[in-house]
């Protein structure tokens, strides 16, 4: 696998673009502004507990309480005034022990302890926290409260055991779990050990700040998208890291240099007359991933909608009647959907539950196929999926985890006309909804004269096809009613003033 990671950065904004071959695989977007907060932690005050839902909010300085589960809770509170280094490096030996106990025998109102966001805040949603604090480095994740060592779940299963026993050499006896992530299979003792250090480091830096710092503020920020790009998203195949800044592309190489020296030779500055992003028409795809709809190279089509509890993919034959009978045309289609829709997941980083609707396959081995198809292509993603089969109904059940918001709530919002319903009401049911409205406000109030005020379509409406309405419900009420056109109005929008 080929990669190239391009970076379009700004002050207010950095653009990430995964390419694979010549195609965008995976979009990142970080606004100064609105930076996400998974990863950080902070002091945080017990604002309210709910023994009902064996949950807690809590303040960590945001505009919405924060929400933590007991499950999330660990059974040593890092309380700020009654802290000790036992406690901060103390056993897990309890999460099962602490989820017996009820929250309110953990966690009083006023208190504080030490959180870490698990998911940033999602629409009306508060971030999810988590009390068993984890600090990720490049090769290691560091758990504070932990003494397990782990190893990730991809590295194969016979070299598991000895990576295990080459981490737990290095960590000693000092306290704390590490969890050696993928890209740290490889690594050497001296990397392995420099990662430790840092991550020790960094964990002392955060215990400081708990004992200096006031309630709600935060203790350990996770590296920015920049940053991240190089511990995340660099794999072997990576060929180039490209960024269009050139202070932004020494200070990446002095990052680099300190903990990832072997990214280096891959870090490049563009300067090319043309944006960077033009170079594999990446706003083209951004534009393209707004949409619904999703142009398949057979002539065949995805429907994207997303809601708020899941998001549904159907595919659709559109004008592909290339194959030899209708079977085979179905087949293809859908292998060629499995293809698209794993790579739009990506794209546009749904999250959740996923519902594809592929074209019913009486065939028991395209299925199967189809199945297996998509199932590889999920494997190139680096959120963790699950696939549950086919349902019932023929269709197709699957998980993504949800860790952000996905690219269409970062860059939009909802129309201001429809309200995210995606559809308006016809003039002409507008223009009968303020003819009910006026037969309403005459039975309550005796005005001279009713004036509607309304989108110039509805005024248009009112001039003439529906001008003999207008002029009935006049005479029935005993007013006269005058028209207003405002063209700043939507067309589901009108006010009836009273004169």
């Amino acid at each position: 696998m080929q990669q190239d990671i391009l970076i379009n950065w700004l002050p207010q904004e950095t653009r990430v673009a995964v390419v694979e071959h010549g195609a965008v695989q995976e979009l990142l977007v970080e606004r100064t502004l609105e930076r996400g907060l998974v990863g950080n932690v902070y002091l945080g005050k017990v604002a309210r507990v709910l023994p009902g839902m064996q949950s807690a909010f809590i303040d960590i300085g945001l505009d919405r309480a924060a929400f933590l589960h007991v499950a999330d809770l660990m059974s040593s509170i890092n309380s700020r005034h009654a802290e000790t280094d036992a406690q901060v490096a103390g056993s897990l030996a309890a999460p099962a022990m602490a989820s017996l106990q009820p929250i309110e025998k953990q966690l009083f109102e006023g208190q504080t302890l030490m959180v870490q966001v698990l998911k940033d805040p999602i629409g009306t949603k508060g971030a999810r926290l988590t009390a068993q604090i984890s600090i990720a480095g490049r090769l290691l994740v560091f758990l504070p409260q932990d003494n397990h060592i782990g190893v990730s779940q991809k590295i194969p299963s016979r070299q598991r055991e000895d990576l295990r026993q080459r981490v737990q050499a290095l960590t000693g006896d000092l306290g704390g779990g590490f969890i050696l992530r993928t890209n740290g299979e490889d690594a050497s003792d001296a990397e392995l050990a420099e990662d430790i250090a840092y991550l020790r480091k960094t964990w002392a830096r955060i215990k400081d700040a708990s004992l200096r710092l006031p309630p709600a503020s935060v203790l350990h920020q996770d590296l920015n998208l920049l940053q991240r790009v190089l511990r995340d998203l660099v794999v072997e195949g990576t060929q180039t890291i490209r960024i269009d800044s050139r202070e932004q592309f020494e200070k990446l190489k002095a990052f680099a240099l300190e903990f990832m020296p072997a990214t280096v030779p891959k870090l490049q500055l563009y300067g090319g007359e043309r944006p960077i992003f033009d170079l594999f028409n990446i706003d083209e795809e951004i534009a393209k991933a707004l949409g619904r709809r999703v142009e398949l190279k057979s002539g065949g089509y995805l429907i994207i909608d997303q809601t708020e509890a899941l998001t549904t993919i159907d595919v659709n034959t559109g004008g592909f009647v290339g194959a030899r009978n209708f079977d085979d045309t179905v087949f293809k289609t859908n292998l060629e959907a499995a293809q698209a829709i794993a790579r739009q997941l990506r794209l546009r980083n749904l999250g959740g539950i996923v519902i594809v609707d592929f074209i019913d396959m009486l065939k028991d081995n395209h299925r199967d196929a189809v199945l297996a198809e998509f199932q590889k292509q999920l494997a190139r993603d680096r959120i963790k999926t699950a696939v549950n089969g086919f349902s019932a109904l023929g269709l197709l059940e699957m998980t993504r985890k949800r860790t952000r918001e996905s690219l269409a709530h970062q860059l939009c919002e909802p129309c201001s006309a429809c309200m995210g319903k995606g559809v308006v009401k016809t003039a002409r049911s507008v223009t009968y909804d303020i003819l009910r409205e006026i037969l309403r406000e005459a039975r309550q109030f005796n005005p001279r004269e009713f004036r509607v005020v309304a989108s110039p379509k509805v005024i248009e409406l009112f001039l003439d096809e529906e001008s003999q309405h207008l002029a009935s419900l006049s005479d029935f009420i005993g007013k006269p009613i005058s028209l207003q056109a405002e063209a700043a109005m939507a067309q589901e929008q009108y006010d009836i003033v009273l004169l």
